[in-house]
């Protein structure tokens, strides 16, 4: 029987609504996410605490997507203007 792989908590946030983002943006960068603990009191409330997690060979890799700081649409139209 195979293991199932680890997972790993990437970032735990206050609303659901995020959380969807970030595991959004880990799957359009091939990495696998999925979103925990966004039960409907969360959705309906808004509030609590929701993690998003990667199998735990991913772990470093979503952790460098996460933590680099991408443009806004503000330096965007700054690059363009310059």
């Amino acid at each position: 029987m195979k293991r199932e792989e680890e997972f790993k908590t990437v970032i735990t946030l206050n609303d659901a609504i995020s959380a969807q983002m970030v595991a959004g943006m880990l799957n359009e960068n091939g990495i696998p996410a999925a979103v925990f603990g966004a039960d409907s009191t969360a959705m309906l409330n808004g509030v609590g605490n929701i993690d998003v997690k990667v199998n735990a060979s991913d772990y470093e890799a979503a952790m460098e997507l996460i933590n680099t700081p991408g443009d806004t649409p503000e330096e965007e139209e700054e690059e363009t203007e310059a």
